[in-house]
C-alpha cells in the first residue's frame, strides 16, 4: 500500500508540472513579405501567398494572401535601424490561427507577388511554433529578391511589317511591391540598367540599352532592322547595388 501511494503521489506532481499541451491551443502566426530593397507586398500589387506546413509530413495547415498596404516609407526605407524597433507596423500580413496541442515545427513558402507569374519569386524559412506562444507583433519578415517587369511593346506575336521599322521596345519596371521607379527618386531609375537582348533564329541579334521615359516606371528605345522572320525579345532589369534583377519575354514577327 506504501509502494502504491508513493506512485499516486508521484503522478499528481507529474500531472502538476507537466505543460497544459494536451488539450489544443489556438496560437497565431503572422507571415510579413517584404520586397528587397522595398517595402511591404500588399494588396496594391495582388498580396503574396503564404503556405504554412507542418515540416515533417507537408501537410498544409493555413494558406492565405497577405492583406493591406505597403507600410510606412519613412520608418521602412528612411529611419536608421534600431533594434526592436518596428517597421511594420499597419503593413500587409497574413495571419493564422493554428490549434496546436503540442510544439510543431512549420515551413513556411511564399509565392510573390502572386499575380505577377513571370516575376513571382517562392521563398522559404522554417520555425517553431510553441502552443499558447504566438509569432505576432512584426511576425516572420520574408524577403522576397526581383523586380517586376512587363514588356508592353512590342505585345506578343505581334505581326509588323518592314517599312514600320524602326519598332519601339518598351517595358514597365517596378520594385516586387509595386513601388514606382522614377528619375532621381528613392528607387532612381537613372542607376538601373534595363536592357532588351532580341534574339533571331536563337542567336543575339541585337543588344538595346531601354531609358527611362517621362512617365514613371516606363523604359523605352527603339530598334531598327531590315531583316524579316520571328524574333524573340527578352527585357531584363539589373540594380548594381542590391543585385535586384527581373525578367519578362516575348517574340514578334517582321514580314
Amino acid at each position: 500500500m506504501k509502494k502504491l501511494a508513493i506512485f499516486f503521489c508521484v503522478l499528481a506532481v507529474q500531472c502538476i508540472t507537466m505543460p497544459l499541451w494536451a488539450k489544443a491551443i489556438p496560437t497565431e502566426i503572422t507571415v510579413r513579405a517584404q520586397a528587397r530593397d522595398a517595402k511591404f507586398i500588399g494588396s496594391s500589387i495582388g498580396g503574396a501567398m503564404v503556405i504554412i506546413r507542418a515540416a515533417d509530413t507537408g501537410e498544409i495547415l493555413a494558406k492565405g494572401l497577405t492583406q493591406g498596404s505597403t507600410g510606412d516609407t519613412g520608418k521602412i526605407m528612411k529611419t536608421p535601424r534600431e533594434r526592436y524597433l518596428p517597421i511594420a507596423t499597419g503593413a500587409a500580413h497574413f495571419t493564422a490561427t493554428l490549434d496546436i496541442s503540442n510544439p510543431v515545427f512549420l515551413t513556411i513558402e511564399i509565392l510573390a507577388p502572386y499575380i505577377k507569374k513571370q516575376a513571382r519569386v517562392v521563398a522559404q524559412t522554417q520555425t517553431w511554433l510553441v502552443p499558447g506562444k504566438p509569432i505576432n507583433g512584426e511576425g516572420l519578415i520574408v524577403e522576397i529578391p526581383g523586380m517586376v517587369v512587363d514588356l508592353l511593346n512590342p505585345q506578343t506575336h505581334l505581326y509588323t511589317g518592314l517599312d514600320q521599322s524602326p519598332y519601339e521596345i518598351r517595358a514597365n519596371v517596378v520594385m516586387m511591391c509595386g513601388c514606382s521607379i522614377t528619375e532621381g527618386g528613392l528607387w532612381d531609375g537613372s542607376t538601373i540598367e534595363v536592357v532588351a537582348q532580341v534574339k533571331k533564329e536563337g542567336k543575339i541579334f541585337a543588344t538595346v540599352p531601354l531609358k527611362l521615359h517621362d512617365t514613371m516606371n516606363t523604359f523605352s528605345a527603339l530598334f531598327s532592322t531590315d531583316t524579316p522572320g520571328v524574333y524573340e525579345i527578352l527585357v531584363y532589369a539589373y540594380d548594381p547595388k542590391t543585385g535586384n534583377t527581373g525578367v519578362d519575354r516575348g517574340s514578334f514577327i517582321v514580314h
